[in-house]
């Protein structure tokens, strides 16, 4: 296996707001043949950017291309040198709010999953705004103000659709939009993938597939060309944990059975025993947050690797 990029956050230790969580986005290098790991990118937002007070600090879904990571936090797009981890480009429009993933395209161009306005964004190298979509067929100022800097607002929760991903089929644009459990072609209207069932994450195409996780264990396998949904892979089932395995979220095919697939515990609140002992208390799952390797063709779990020894507390993505 080749060495991994894992990118998510380390997390707060008091109570926080869903929105509150995070103090520090990170970027884990696992080496493929030893699975250990290093952290090679921390990253702190900087106060012009973040609402006044308990900002959330990740990175949220990532894309590799060639040379280039692209990250983003809530409100910012980074660009770094995969290799050297240097800091090459930097974006952050005040539309940014609880930003989610990024992908760069072919002309140049970045793709932005705006979720906090409920709308994807097609940015230039310059920065410049070339398209605006609401994913839920409204104008993209229909329920905002483009005159506010929704940098400096912590949440515009409840959101309408929750978009958190955006993928690409045959120069289409694709966005999956959690609460609606489906993806939509936001370039033909028409086209759309009924997931269903629970909230979903990811839509990574690979080999003439796409994958997508659902929040609670399972991939859901669509064929690229007809738009169906072939298989739906229960990982609760395959994993045989006992205890609650955690938000299932980052995947990444790199073979036709092989799947590394990300779980975060998401750790809301941790509380200091007589005996110095730490114990984490209103846990989404019990698991610690881990990188884990699924053979989907004979249904096994190959391995796992606990990531919370590198204080690295929740995934997003895995390149």
């Amino acid at each position: 296996m080749k060495d991994l990029y894992l990118v998510g956050a380390e997390q707060k230790s008091q109570v926080m707001k869903d929105w509150e969580q995070f103090k520090k986005a990170v970027v884990l290098k696992l080496d493929g043949k030893t699975k250990e790991a290093e952290r090679v990118i921390e990253y702190i937002s900087p106060q012009e950017v973040c609402p006044a007070h308990e900002a959330s600090i990740s990175f949220t879904a990532a894309s590799l291309k060639g040379d280039r990571l692209f990250a983003c936090t809530q409100t910012e797009i980074l660009v770094y040198n995969a290799f050297t981890h240097k800091l090459k480009d930097y974006y952050s429009l005040p539309l940014f709010n609880d930003v989610h993933h990024v992908k760069p395209r072919g002309n140049g161009n970045l793709l932005v999953v705006n979720t906090g306005l409920d709308m994807v964004v097609e940015i230039n190298p310059a920065g410049r705004i070339v398209n605006l979509w609401n994913v839920m067929g409204e104008g993209p100022w229909s329920r905002f103000d483009p005159n506010i800097d929704y940098r400096r607002v912590p949440t515009t929760k409840p959101h309408l659709s929750h978009p958190n991903f955006v993928f690409e089929l045959n120069d289409e644009i694709w966005v999956t939009r959690c609460l609606q459990k489906d993806a939509i072609c936001l370039t033909d209207r028409t086209k759309r993938i009924n997931i269903g069932r629970q909230l979903i994450h990811d839509g990574v195409v690979y080999n003439g597939k796409i994958y997508f996780t659902q929040v609670d264990g399972r991939i859901v396998i669509v064929n690229a060309t007809t738009l169906k949904i072939e298989r739906v892979v229960n990982l609760v089932e395959i994993s045989k944990h006992q205890e609650k395995i955690g938000w299932c979220r980052g995947i990444k095919p790199i073979s036709e059975e092989l799947v590394l697939v990300g779980f975060s515990r998401i750790r809301p609140s941790s509380k200091k025993g007589k005996d110095g002992s730490t114990k984490y208390v209103g846990d989404f799952g019990v698991m610690p947050t881990r990188l884990s390797c699924f053979n989907i063709k004979s249904n096994m779990l190959v391995w796992e690797k606990n990531l919370e020894e590198y204080n690295f507390n929740v995934i997003y993505s895995i390149h």
